[in-house]
């Protein structure tokens, strides 16, 4: 083989894969950004995740599967002596459903419902968490630092038992964000954490 052809190979095999892993890395969670507000007397959560479903997932919620998300908070103080202090242990579910005979899809979230035509709409959707409630200032002391982390999955344990088998055996199933942990401090007015 000459030195050009096998050149050409080479760079094709790179091209190739990066373009796989550029497409693996496009489905799943991603965290854009998150921040903690504090409102009066209360610290409330701000966050927005980009969620990006496989095409097998794609294709369950147009056949009517609820896709249950699950955001997790949590909010920590080392302690040399015991075991770490943990405030704040919050988590908010929130279900995406398709109608077929309206054709839209159903975002709905502890009062809060939200309806599109639009898949990558609805996702927007469910990404987007403005004013949850954390906790109250009273119960955080001032001049501690806090770890606070942050994440959303694909809670598993709510789909259909024969999804659920389907979901062990398969990765495009398995959605969730990486954790993101920032430091926190009660005596600021607000803390971006990415």
């Amino acid at each position: 083989m000459s030195y050009f052809f096998r050149k050409l190979l080479c760079a094709l095999c790179l091209v190739g894969g990066g373009f796989l892993a550029s497409a693996a890395l496009a489905e799943g969670i991603q965290i854009k950004r998150a921040e903690l507000e504090r409102v009066e007397k209360e610290w409330f959560l701000n966050a927005a995740f980009q969620i990006e479903l496989s095409p097998s997932l794609e294709e369950a919620v147009k056949r009517g599967v609820t896709l249950h998300f699950l955001t997790e908070f949590d909010l920590t103080r080392g302690r040399w002596y015991w075991f770490d202090e943990k405030p704040a242990q919050v988590e908010r579910p929130i279900r995406l459903t398709y109608q077929p005979l309206t054709r839209l899809y159903r975002i709905s979230s502890e009062g809060f419902a939200f309806s599109s035509n639009e898949l990558s709409e609805a996702l927007q959707a469910v990404g987007s968490i403005g004013g949850w409630r954390i906790i109250e200032a009273s119960e955080l002391d001032p001049g501690k630092t806090y770890l606070a982390s942050i994440r959303m999955i694909l809670d598993l344990s709510k789909l259909p038992k024969p999804f659920q088998v389907n979901a062990l055996n398969s990765k495009e199933w398995n959605l969730a964000s990486p954790w993101l942990r920032f430091s926190f401090n009660p005596n600021s007015s607000s803390v971006l954490g990415k």
